[in-house]
């Protein structure tokens, strides 16, 4: 929150209050008393202790600015400043007293106007003169109460001065309520003054820290231009690998610093060569510059024919306790909490994407369909069949970087290649195209939203998919429905899907219903249980569709009754066995 951004920040520690102690040679640690502790490790005891002191004295100046910021009336000021302070007070003052003698006057005028009028009235006049000074007498008492109210007095309601000459009573009331405010205005000043100066503070520090920081930038550019990547150390290299990282421990200079020499982290992992892709003399020379784009295709095609893998290395088992990181993100965006690497699965939010498209011979055979209520059937198969490895799947995909692509070409094995693109970063949006030679295009754009309340991970995915059939011209729109990942605090995480998806064809304005039902530990439905109509655009149903989204869909075609009512033919559907049709059922897990 914008209260929070004065005093602190997540992950902070406060170093009046902080506890710096020493564990080893190289070891240190930084503690506030339990909430946070850093384990910090230095290359060398030299450097350890290069640290420790410098934490040690930032310590000492962040306690006495403690002090100084706690002590609100000793606050050190410049000179100039308590002679500016001072004159704009000797101002005030003068001005409080310009005021009292105001007052004084307005009151001894108002005595002696009131005077006047009453001796007026005393005399024998016409009756009309009478009514006159009656008038002129009730304004005065106007004039009276309202020159009161401008100086902040009004007189007691019990005070039997009402309504006659004022007394002296009101010119020593208002000078004590100006002598108030005087004394609130110097109160409000020193608070001011106090503000002002840790504002100065507050700035020459970031100055100092913008310093220091152009300083480094400027310092790591001349190290990484002056960088030499090394080879692996031989039996005639002079050193060994610890001495290339940690400097001599009688150095004590500054300028180890810059000569740090930078090294490439070794690859763990060997490549394998299964893709055929080798560089050649000719890659590096550019020689090949006079072969056409299209050969080099042929020929990289030709070279990555290889059978493809079947199976990937099995996950790290390591111990994670989410809640521990969580527990802090309560109310926020999923893009904005930081997570560990092993709550990751090893792919990319784009091929997460791409894997909406591994049922597409639903999507074939709904394009070999004449009737669009039944094109409409499989293409609610497919929305559902998207969901199918959710189920075991609790972990999250990377975010991509921005512009990064995924593409997956299966023209010869399936008819279909797809493309799918980051084109956002915040918040996180990707683009997704796919064209099959079979008679459709699929495309969508998915921007994910979520909220994290605490037991559960809601993720609400916005944006529309088309599908657009080409023989027949049928142009199918939907979205997604809300997933929400449970036992965030304790216990095993699983997922379920909830809410409803209305797939529209735009040029028949047939329609399909889906409802997600939502998990229910009372209910005595199936688990993930998923129902469906399919209507035209007058609203009858022809087609119900029941099934689960990890198992299968099955469709049912409805008979309509006399009343050729779709409500009274709904259960009829599920009594009508032999018309029902398997639409899609999920394949083994690889």
């Amino acid at each position: 929150s914008k209260a929070e951004m004065g005093h602190t920040c997540r992950g902070t520690i406060n170093l009046a209050t902080a506890n710096i102690s020493v564990e080893d040679s190289c070891n240190f640690i930084i503690s506030n008393g339990g909430a946070q502790t850093y384990h910090l490790k230095a290359s060398s005891e030299v450097e350890r202790q290069r640290w420790v002191t410098a934490l040690e004295l930032a310590k000492a100046k962040a306690v006495k600015m403690l002090e100084e910021s706690d002590d609100s009336g000793d606050e050190s000021v410049s000179q100039t400043d308590k002679t500016e302070l001072q004159n704009t007070l000797r101002i005030l003052s003068s001005k409080v007293e310009d005021l009292s003698t105001c007052n004084d006057l307005i009151a001894k005028h108002g005595t002696a106007l009131q005077r006047s009028l009453s001796e007026l009235e005393a005399l024998r006049l016409p009756p009309e003169s009478t009514d006159k000074i009656k008038q002129v007498n009730e304004r005065a008492t106007l004039f009276r109460i309202t020159s009161n109210a401008m100086i902040n007095v009004s007189p007691h309601p019990e005070d039997p001065t009402v309504g006659k000459a004022p007394t002296p009573m009101l010119s020593a009331v208002s000078p004590q309520a100006c002598r108030d405010f005087m004394l609130l205005a110097q109160t409000h000043g020193k608070k001011w003054q106090k503000s002002l100066q840790q504002e100065r503070d507050q700035r020459i520090r970031l100055e100092e820290t913008l310093e220091q920081l152009a300083k480094q930038h400027n310092h790591l550019e001349r190290a990484f231009r002056g960088a030499t990547v090394l080879p692996a150390s031989t039996p005639g290299t002079a050193g060994s690998g610890k001495d290339l990282c940690c400097p001599a421990k009688g150095d004590l200079s500054d300028e180890d610093d810059d000569n740090n020499e930078f090294f490439d982290a070794p690859e763990i992992f060997p490549m394998p060569d299964i893709m055929g892709h080798k560089r050649t003399g000719s890659n590096i020379s550019g020689t090949s510059s006079d072969i056409s784009l299209d050969e080099q295709y042929k020929h990289q095609v030709e070279d990555t024919k290889k059978e493809k893998r079947t199976r990937i290395p099995y996950k790290p088992n390591y111990s994670l306790n989410l809640w521990s990181i969580m527990k802090n993100c309560i109310g926020k965006e999923l893009s904005k909490i930081p997570m560990p690497v092993n709550f990751n699965e090893p792919l990319s939010m784009l091929q997460r994407l791409t894997e909406d498209l591994e049922y597409h011979e639903l999507l074939d055979r709904a394009a070999r369909c004449e009737s669009s209520l039944e094109q409409l059937c499989y293409v609610a198969a497919f929305t559902v069949s998207s969901y199918s490895t959710t189920v075991f799947r609790t972990s999250k995909p990377f975010n991509p970087l921005l512009g990064e692509t995924f593409e997956l070409d299966r023209l010869e094995e399936n008819g279909y290649r797809s493309l799918c693109e980051q084109v956002s970063h915040h918040p996180p949006a990707a683009a997704h195209h796919a064209d099959s030679k079979n008679g459709w295009t699929l495309r969508q754009e998915i921007k994910i939203t979520s909220k994290f309340r605490g037991k559960y991970l809601s993720i609400m995915p916005l944006g529309t998919i088309h599908c657009i059939f080409h023989s027949s011209g049928n142009h199918y729109t939907w979205k997604k429905v809300t997933t929400t990942v449970h036992n965030i605090i304790v216990g095993k995480l699983w997922i379920d899907q909830s809410g409803e998806i209305e797939i529209v064809n735009h040029k028949t304005g047939d329609k399909c219903i889906l409802k997600f039902v939502p998990y229910s530990y009372f209910s005595r439905d199936v688990a993930r249980k998923v129902t469906g109509e399919v209507m035209d655009p007058s609203g009858k149903v022809h087609f119900a569709l029941l099934g689960t989204w990890d198992e299968k869909m099955d469709c049912y075609r409805v008979q309509l009754g006399a009343a050729d009512n779709g409500a009274e033919a709904r259960p009829r559907a599920h009594e009508a066995e032999d018309s029902r049709v398997l639409l899609w059922k999920r394949n083994p897990l690889p």
